[in-house]
C-alpha cells in the first residue's frame, strides 16, 4: 500500500530531496501552482521542446503514493513528454514542495472576519485518502485551463497508493479517458478501519479538540506519513469503479506484492469493472521493483496503454 522504502530503492520513505535524474535538454520543464481547496500545490509541466506552442497534446497527470514526492517521477515524466505527451506531476498538499492545510491554534477573536492575522499549525505529511483524492481532482481541473492540453485526451498515472487514487479519480471524473495504476494501493479503505479501529477513537478526540494531527515524517509500520485512519472508512474505489464503464483501466502488478493481497484489491477491481481494461502481473517482482528493475517494463506498458486510448482512441484493442 505504501511507497515507503529504503535508501537504495526509490526513497519514498526518505525526506523530500532533489532526485538524481536531470531533465534532458530536449524537454521543457516548468513549475506551476495548482490550488486544491484553497491550498497551493506545486506542480511541474513537462513538454517536448519540439512541440508547437499551439499544439493540443494528449495529457498525462502523475503523482506518487504513500510517502512519495513528484521529484521521483521526473524520468518517467520526461520520457512521456518525449513520446508526445504533455505531462503534469504534482505533490499532494502537505508533501514535497506543496503548501499545507493549516488550522487555527486558538479560536478566532471575531468569527465574522474573513481576513485576519492568526497563529496557525500546518498539517504536513499525513495520509488522508479523501484529501488526496481531492488533490487529484483539482489537478484534473487545472489541466483543463492549460492551452496545450487536449481536454478530450486526459490520462492518469498512479503508483502504489497513488495507483488507488487514480482509480478513484477515474471513477468520479467523466473527463478521464485512461488510467494506468501500478502496484495498486488499497482500494477498500473500510478494511483499513477494521485493521485499526483505534482510528475512530482518535477521530473522536480530534473532534473534541483533545488531539491534534500527527507530526510530519512520522513512520507508521515502516511507512512515512501517519494515516488519518477514520478518513479511510468512506474511501472505497473498489466499489466506485462499478459506477463507470467508459474509462480504460490498466493494472500493472508485482507478482510478489508485499503490502496488500492483489486478489482483494486490484484484481477484484479488474474483475468488477465492465469497461475497457487490462491486467498485467510482472513476474519475479516485488512492490519496489516497479521503481527499479521493472521500471522500464512498466513504463512501456503505460505508454502502450496511453497511446492506445489517448492517441488512437482504443482502435487497436
Amino acid at each position: 500500500m505504501s511507497d515507503a522504502q529504503g535508501a537504495q530503492s526509490s526513497g519514498d520513505s526518505q525526506p523530500a530531496r532533489p532526485a538524481g535524474f536531470v531533465v534532458p535538454d530536449d524537454i521543457s520543464s516548468r513549475r506551476v501552482d495548482i490550488y486544491s481547496e484553497g491550498n497551493r500545490m506545486t506542480g511541474y509541466v513537462f513538454v517536448a521542446k519540439k512541440a508547437a506552442p499551439d499544439a493540443k497534446l494528449p495529457t498525462i497527470i502523475m503523482a506518487h503514493g504513500w510517502g512519495g514526492v513528484q521529484s521521483q517521477l521526473r524520468q518517467d515524466a520526461s520520457e512521456f513528454a518525449r513520446e508526445g505527451y504533455l505531462v503534469l506531476t504534482f505533490d499532494y498538499r502537505g508533501w514535497g514542495e506543496s503548501d499545507s492545510r493549516v488550522v487555527l491554534k486558538s479560536p478566532a477573536s471575531d468569527v465574522t472576519k474573513t481576513d485576519f492575522t492568526a497563529e496557525v499549525h500546518a498539517i504536513r505529511e499525513v495520509v488522508d485518502p479523501l484529501d488526496m483524492a481531492a488533490d487529484w481532482q483539482n489537478a484534473i481541473h487545472w489541466v483543463h485551463g492549460e492551452p496545450q492540453v487536449d481536454v478530450n485526451r486526459i490520462g492518469l498515472w498512479g503508483s502504489s497508493m497513488g495507483g488507488s487514487y487514480v482509480v478513484y479519480a477515474g471513477a468520479h471524473d467523466a473527463r478521464v479517458k485512461a488510467v494506468h495504476s501500478q502496484v495498486t494501493g488499497g482500494l477498500k479503505g473500510s478494511l483499513w478501519t477494521q485493521w485499526m479501529p483505534q482510528g475512530f477513537e482518535e477521530a473522536t478526540k480530534r473532534a473534541r479538540g483533545e488531539l491534534g494531527y500527527p507530526p510530519p515524517a512520522q513512520v507508521n509500520g515502516g511507512l512515512r506519513g501517519a494515516p488519518i485512519t477514520s478518513r479511510f472508512a468512506n474511501y472505497n474505489p473498489l466499489d466506485d469503479i462499478t459506477d463507470v464503464n467508459t474509462v480504460a483501466f490498466q493494472f500493472v502488478l508485482s507478482e510478489h506484492e508485499q503490502y496488500l493481497n492483489n486478489e482483494e484489491h486490484a484484481i477484484a477491481a479488474y474483475n468488477r469493472y465492465q469497461g475497457p481494461k487490462k491486467l498485467i502481473t510482472i513476474p519475479e517482482t516485488s512492490h519496489y521493483d516497479i521503481y527499479g528493475k521493472a521500471r522500464v517494463r512498466s513504463h512501456e506498458l503505460a505508454r502502450e496503454w496511453f497511446d492506445l486510448y489517448l492517441k488512437n482512441d482504443g482502435a487497436k484493442k
